[in-house]
């Protein structure tokens, strides 16, 4: 799954800067079902992430059966994190 892709797919517009404030509330909601009726791990990871970056991923032990997957989501959020300290 691309990224841009994804925002274009949920959002409308692949630039995240244009979406509407209405249309971000749609769209993760969507995106949100979406993850909840995904069975590919690649794909559950990459929405996850993007919720994540948006402030509404669901929990990781409710999100992931497998504990890679959740291994693989907590070194997203420490990278993303020490990312935030060194830009901060």
């Amino acid at each position: 799954m691309d990224f841009d892709d994804l925002l274009d797919r949920y959002f409308g517009s692949s630039a995240i800067a244009e979406i509407q404030p209405g249309a971000l509330e749609a769209g993760i909601e969507r995106m949100q079902v979406d993850f909840g009726l995904e069975q590919d791990r690649g794909k559950r990871f990459a929405l996850w992430s993007l919720l994540h970056l948006l402030g509404a991923a669901p929990d990781l032990e409710a999100s992931f059966e497998r504990e890679a997957d959740r291994e693989a989501a907590r070194n997203l959020m420490d990278m993303l994190a020490a990312t935030e300290q060194a830009d901060g």
